[in-house]
């Protein structure tokens, strides 16, 4: 049986000696940057509110409630203090010399673009940007942040944050860009995500090439179908295996 150690040489040389690398991340990547996630013992789900988060981040509570949903959305959604950590950097660097392709994320905090990474797919959107009900006007968070309950534009529509929510369908064009991604690459790296969440987590069946990796703290469906699979640290299993790249 492979050690740790093993394990990231294997990584290691399966990184130097490819150019067509994709990564797909879920919340883990971004629990290292101190966002909690949903599922975990300290995630979302398991905090106490009037509501249960999943239906407060649902298009019919956003709909019906939109004062309770900001008054959630402001407290627990938006992280402005949040610095890209080592897994962010990493995928960075190797976008940056050329061997990753694409950061396909289920995360909405835009800290792979904090980081530098240029080709981001965001398929859950992003809480940076937002646009007018009403009249399409789009608006930073510096908006959403600088409110008090429901945002206004100035034509005086809602403003909607750029996100999936519960009972939306993501977007078919993102959707597409990704599997087009996945089905082309030639190392798929999964980091950070439970595969738990459908239909994100069935972009992994598209995936015809030689080398999926899995990194998560927490055994994943299809740890059994993956080449490597390391149960840790993102970032530090990615900061190793890109020294000396």
């Amino acid at each position: 049986m492979k050690t740790e150690n093993d394990k990231l040489d294997d990584l290691r040389e399966c990184i130097a000696l490819s150019d067509n690398i994709v990564f797909f991340g879920g919340a883990g990547v971004s629990t290292e940057s101190g966002i909690p996630d949903f599922r975990s013992q300290d995630g979302l789900y398991s905090m106490k509110y009037k509501y249960p988060p999943e239906r407060i981040l649902s298009h019919s509570f956003f709909m019906s409630m939109r004062d309770e949903f900001y008054r959630f959305y402001r407290d627990k959604m938006i992280y402005t203090q949040a610095k890209p950590n080592d897994a962010h950097i990493a995928l960075a660097k190797l976008e940056q010399i050329g061997k990753l392709k694409a950061v396909i994320t289920q995360n909405i905090d835009g800290l792979h673009q904090d980081a530098g990474s240029k080709n981001v797919i965001e398929l859950h959107g992003s809480i940076r940007r937002n646009y007018c009900m009403k009249c399409g006007k789009s608006y930073e968070l510096d908006k959403i942040i600088n409110s008090e309950g429901v945002p206004k534009c100035e034509c005086n529509g809602d403003i909607k944050p750029d996100v999936v929510l519960y009972e939306e369908g993501l977007d078919s064009e993102v959707l597409n860009k990704a599997i087009d991604f996945i089905n082309a690459a030639q190392i798929l790296i999964i980091g950070g995500t439970s595969l738990a969440v459908y239909p994100a987590a069935g972009l992994v069946n598209y995936f015809k090439g030689s080398k999926l990796v899995l990194i998560n703290k927490t055994p994943t469906p299809m740890d059994s179908g993956a080449d490597l699979v390391f149960h840790g640290s993102i970032g530090q299993v990615l900061k190793s295996a890109i020294q000396g790249i």
